[in-house]
């Protein structure tokens, strides 16, 4: 790492009507560094770095590149200033190849005429350099696993000349193996003089591979801190802006009796013969890599997905599936792994998608009573601790912690007897993982059935009374509380005795 900054961003404000996303805040990045980005949802992470990425203007400020002042007008000017930004979704063409993909707004070199040849010489020399030469360039991207389709993504930036590179929750659905690759690729670029920006929520990715640690609050900043001979909880301190003593809250566990049952459960080709209950006021953890079928079970077992066979009761009676509603009608709910798919309506107000689960009991004799749906909206987003300007303001108006809290509003409101979250606090801050494990003690309080699936180790070791691994479609392993550790865990998911 060189004292030169690569980028720098000074005193970068922005409003959006009458709210101050960032007020005044600097940031720099050096050649050879790692940079995470930290902070809680709504700190002002992703508006400072569309700025850099020029899909936002700011309202005062100046960004230097080089030491040169520079103006980022457009997403395209900030990659001719060698800045790229990789995002949790990546923008690549499915049916395209690989080549194609990489080379896209440069596919010909000379009047329209495509050199086949080359175009894969060139994409395979990016993925060479990479240490991925294993990738064939002529394979269409929607084939590769995601791993695979994010060395893409940062192929296309080293295609072109970038020098600085932004990565926005780079694994969240990577699977160990394939985070570690990842990390020697940063490694890598980070040794050849790149600067990287890391946005994460997961700490002890972030302690692993980042130099220091930039953290905003509340579109303030906090400081710039050297992470070496920093501890976890000192930088969660940093983050929400007080001591958090008991990061995972503790509960009184009363189990009671069987809540929900699932015999033999066959959907697809990942989810085979699975088996499992969950009982009142119990907390039970799916565990598994990426792909290991725990998704899938869940969706099939709440009607999204076709369930080919099996058996569901419920409260000890036999009961039939075939579509989400009728999940809703029996009191399941499922808080889904993609929030911004399925879990909320982005373009519809906050109001609707917390109250929709339950929008009948709000209706009498073809009069809806818009107050008591507000009253009751309003206290489930509080108990959540959700930010948001108004009711009546779009989904998409909130930050991606908040769309996931009006997401498990909506089957507080509900009142179900079995409540399924999948990966819950995948892209939530610190803070807000806590509101949220609080919320999952209160409903196991309340005697309702909880089936967590997370991707998070440290996160199922400590919220779940019972855990169950699955690996190829299949259950692999059950520990109880007293015999969960990760090594079991590890053994469990992948097929190791």
């Amino acid at each position: 790492m060189t004292d030169k900054p690569l980028i720098e961003m000074k005193q970068i404000t922005k409003s959006y009507g009458g709210i101050r996303a960032l007020k005044g805040i600097d940031f720099h990045l050096y050649q050879g560094e790692v940079r995470a980005l930290l902070g809680e949802n709504g700190a002002g992470k992703s508006t400072l770095m569309k700025i850099l990425s020029g899909a936002e203007s700011m309202d005062s400020g100046e960004i230097l590149v080089n030491g040169e002042t520079v103006s980022v007008t457009s997403p395209k000017r900030s990659r001719d200033l060698g800045i790229s930004t990789i995002y949790q979704e990546f923008i690549l063409a499915p049916q395209l190849s690989v080549a194609e993909n990489i080379f896209l707004d440069r596919l010909s070199e000379r009047k329209g005429l495509i050199c086949w040849k080359a175009l894969c010489q060139k994409a395979g020399a990016l993925l060479k350099q990479m240490g991925f030469e294993n990738i064939d360039p002529m394979t269409k991207v929607g084939d590769l696993p995601v791993a695979y389709q994010q060395i893409v993504e940062i192929c296309k930036a080293l295609s072109r000349e970038a020098r600085v590179l932004i990565l926005d929750e780079p694994t969240a659905v990577l699977t160990f193996h394939e985070i570690e690759k990842l990390f020697q690729v940063i490694r890598k670029l980070r040794d050849e003089g790149w600067g990287i920006i890391y946005i994460s929520h997961r700490l002890e990715e972030v302690f692993q591979i980042c130099d220091r640690a930039t953290i905003l609050k509340d579109g303030t900043l906090v400081g710039a801190y050297e992470l070496r001979g920093m501890e976890k909880k000192d930088l969660v301190n940093l983050m929400v802006g007080r001591t958090m003593q008991n990061y995972y809250p503790p509960r009184e566990i009363n189990i009671g009796q069987e809540m929900l049952r699932a015999e033999h459960l066959k959907a697809g080709s990942l989810v085979d013969d699975v088996s499992f209950h969950v009982r009142a006021g119990e907390v039970l953890g799916f565990y598994g890599l990426v792909g290991a079928g725990r998704t899938e079970t869940m969706r099939a077992l709440f009607g999204a997905d076709v369930l080919q066979e099996g058996e569901i009761q419920l409260e000890g009676n036999k009961i039939q599936i075939r579509n989400p509603s009728e999940a809703v009608k029996h009191g399941i709910g499922l808080l889904p792994e993609d929030r911004k798919k399925e879990g909320v309506l982005l373009k519809l107000p906050i109001r609707w998608n917390t109250t929709l689960s339950n929008i009948k009991t709000f209706s009498f004799w073809g009069i809806h009573n818009h107050r008591r749906e507000q009253e009751v909206a309003r206290k489930a987003l509080k108990d959540l601790h959700t930010k948001y300007g108004s009711l009546e303001d779009a989904a998409n108006s909130l930050s991606g912690g908040n769309q996931q809290k009006v997401a498990l509003a909506k089957w507080l409101v509900a009142g179900c007897k079995v409540v399924i979250l999948d990966e819950p606090t995948r892209g939530v801050d610190i803070g807000a993982k806590r509101e949220i494990y609080s919320i999952i003690n209160e409903l196991a309080r309340a005697g309702t059935g909880i089936v967590v699936v997370s991707s998070e180790m440290e996160e199922i070791m400590n919220i779940s009374d019972r855990i169950l691994v699955m690996r190829c479609g299949k259950i692999t392993g059950e520990l109880k509380k007293e015999e969960i550790t990760e090594q079991r865990l590890i053994q469990l998911a992948m097929g190791v005795s």
